[in-house]
């Protein structure tokens, strides 16, 4: 598809609860770069001094800057726990989403480099590109700040599509242009400043991705239509994070690194599982025997999915660096819907014990699938006949414990406390399996005991990423008058542009033209008065005259050249060098060389820094720093929610849209 350039993001100073949560994600980076550079004077001191008192001085500094530095990751932490902001206003029945939030860059000015590559490069003014200049720092200005929509998402993509022209038109590999490109890692918020382009590409699909994840959390999921577009949203930002780790597998920021991206895409993947399961359940669900061993096993595939996302979270060191309320968010998870599991399945067996009416085969073809191995030996018809009571039990003790694990598991975590929403939902379900359980006490409960096997996952929807066409988009060159890409990119070289005059003799020019748009010379006769001029075989055709040719076919420029008489025209034409030459490594990023960890924006300040004379010094990373109503009728169930009054809204009027989607 194609797309028109938008260069309006959202408001940067409007004061919502997005922007708020970015500016101060923002003044939490400048924070943390004055403590890194205090903590590097201070140890590139310990090591060049040898007084004692100096060492004390030195170590008391850097114990308090460690501090300094703890704190801030905890305020940083505190950031990307904040759920409640990326919310749907008007939902208060459903367990929050964890939504990403935007990578933060510094303000880019490409005029000076950008100009006086034009000119030593392609022999242009570089002062005719201002305005193509202008618009593509504007576009990305607009980028950092991009709408929550979807015309925010074809922003971005534009300007990644642009970037890929940018590399192609002014980054040589055998050179660097002196642009420092910083970033800041979304967990951590450590800069990374390097000269490749690549970080800002990477930087900014890992941003598409992330406003993908805002756009799910923030849908209304107590409609189809809003659940649906929570669904896709959460998949095309695993698809999003999925190309990205494929295709920059050297990104030197940890947050972009195939270990946290894997566990970014798990985590998007279990969320719109969940949010597929919602959708399945959201009409309520028919207190039906199949029905309720389909929802048990949808319920205990959530629970799975969680399940891998937690473990992927606990391993260091992804450990180190993913915020705690997300690890305890989805063990929470883990346990709230694996206890609906088994109270699903504990239902069915309880309130629908087989009789001389049932289709005997079908149920014993639904209950056989449920478990890896049938409990004591039992086979499924002896369950459903003689031992359906027990089992129900002992699923009913299992939903029990897995719905206080969750709710103590949720106190643990200071802000999951403030979840209110979220202690609600997990209070009501425990009640509701509760009084199930006090309904059907029996004295004989002792002796008639089992275990409740794990219940196999099944799932007839499966959330799979989605890679959106967004991720590659048509874009105008900014820079099309340079001429096309094939020829005129920073990868070539070819020697300066020079006047040939051309006239004819006998009404032959003594050359013909070939090839697509830049023409090139061929069959050139040494002897006619273009060659004694200057022109060669091979040579490519920029302007005729005052006209410019470089994009023009060779009917277009013999057209031109149709009138040419004995005095001539003077023709503009280039030479291609060689340009095999070798190139040389990235200041801090190469394709082939492992990761880094940038520093150099620690030694330098805005005002003071000169980008094209920095040294680069590879520093330790600095990624460790401490660490549906009350009264429905019998044969429908629903699940535990709770709406504003704290009780079990059953029947939920639908909220009103939110049409807000600025920044």
């Amino acid at each position: 598809p194609s797309v028109t350039v938008l260069h309006s993001g959202c408001n940067p100073l409007a004061q919502t609860g997005r922007s708020k949560l970015q500016n101060k994600r923002a003044a939490l980076n400048q924070q943390i770069i004055k403590e890194l550079r205090m903590r590097a004077g201070a140890e590139n001191l310990l090591r060049a001094t040898s007084n004692n008192k100096v060492k004390e001085s030195v170590l008391l500094e850097l114990s308090y800057v460690n501090s300094n530095l703890q704190l801030l990751k905890e305020q940083l932490e505190s950031l990307n726990s904040s759920v409640e902001v990326y919310q749907n206003v008007q939902e208060t029945s459903s367990i929050p989403l964890i939504a990403l939030g935007l990578k933060e860059t510094k303000e880019m000015d490409f005029s000076v480099p950008f100009k006086d590559f034009i000119l030593e490069h392609y022999s242009e003014e570089g002062s005719n590109f201002e305005h193509e200049i202008a618009d593509l720092m504007d576009l990305r200005q607009s980028c950092r700040t991009p709408s929550r929509n979807e015309e925010g998402i074809q922003m971005l993509a534009s300007y990644i599509s642009h970037l890929a022209l940018v590399e192609s038109r002014f980054f040589a590999p055998n050179r660097q242009m002196g642009i420092f490109f910083t970033w800041y890692d979304s967990f951590t918020g450590v800069p990374v400043c390097q000269q490749n382009i690549s970080l800002e590409r990477a930087s900014f699909l890992f941003n598409m991705a992330a406003l993908y994840t805002q756009m799910g959390t923030r849908c209304n999921r107590q409609s189809q239509e809003g659940l649906l577009q929570a669904i896709s949203a959460l998949q095309r930002a695993a698809g999003v994070l999925s190309h990205l780790k494929e295709t920059f597998t050297h990104t030197p920021s940890y947050d972009m690194s195939p270990a946290m991206l894997n566990m970014l895409i798990k985590m998007m993947l279990a969320q719109a599982q969940e949010c597929l399961f919602e959708k399945s359940s959201l009409n309520g669900i028919r207190n039906e025997f199949l029905t309720l061993i389909k929802m048990a096993q949808e319920a205990a595939k959530v629970g799975e999915t969680y399940s891998q996302v937690h473990q992927n979270m606990v391993q260091p060191p992804i450990k180190d660096n993913t915020p705690f309320f997300w690890s305890t968010m989805a063990f929470v998870k883990v346990n709230h819907y694996h206890a609906l599991a088994h109270y699903f399945l504990s239902t069915a067996l309880i309130d629908h014990q087989l009789s001389p009416s049932d289709d005997e085969d079908q149920q014993e073809k639904a209950f056989s699938q449920v478990y890896d191995a049938m409990p004591d030996g039992h086979s499924p018809l002896d369950i459903l006949h003689a031992r359906c009571y027990p089992a129900g039990k002992a699923h009913l003790r299992r939903a029990i414990m897995c719905h206080e694990e969750a709710l103590r598991t949720q106190a643990l975590c200071r802000d999951l406390r403030r979840l209110d929403i979220l202690h609600d939902i997990l209070q009501a379900s425990l009640h509701r399996s509760l009084d199930k359980f006090a309904q059907h006490e029996r004295e004989d409960e002792f002796t008639d005991y089992m275990d409740a096997p794990d219940i196999l996952s099944k799932t007839e929807h499966r959330a799979e990423m989605e890679v959106p066409v967004s991720t590659k988009v048509k874009v105008t060159d900014f820079f099309h008058h340079l001429g096309p890409l094939s020829v005129f990119s920073a990868r070539q070289r070819w020697t300066a542009p020079r006047t040939v005059l051309v006239r004819t003799e006998d009404r032959d020019l003594g050359f013909t033209l070939k090839g697509e748009s830049p023409v090139q010379v061929q069959s050139l006769d040494p002897l006619c008065p273009a060659a004694a001029d200057g022109l060669k075989e091979g040579d490519y055709l920029v302007a005729v005259g005052d006209t410019d040719c470089k994009w023009m076919g060779v009917s277009e420029v013999m057209h031109l050249l149709r009138d040419v008489d004995e005095s001539g025209v003077d023709v503009r034409v280039v030479s291609m060098m060689d340009s095999s030459l070798p190139p040389t490594k990235s200041a801090t990023y190469s394709g082939g060389l492992p990761k880094t960890y940038s520093m150099i924006c620690l030694a330098y300040d805005d005002e003071e820094r000169n980008a094209r004379s920095r040294k680069v010094t590879k520093k330790t990373s600095f990624l460790n720093f401490a660490l549906k109503n009350k009264h429905k009728s019998a044969s429908t169930l629903s699940l535990p929610t709770v709406n504003s009054t704290g009780g079990l809204p059953w029947h939920k009027s639908s909220p009103s849209t939110n049409d807000s989607s600025y920044y």
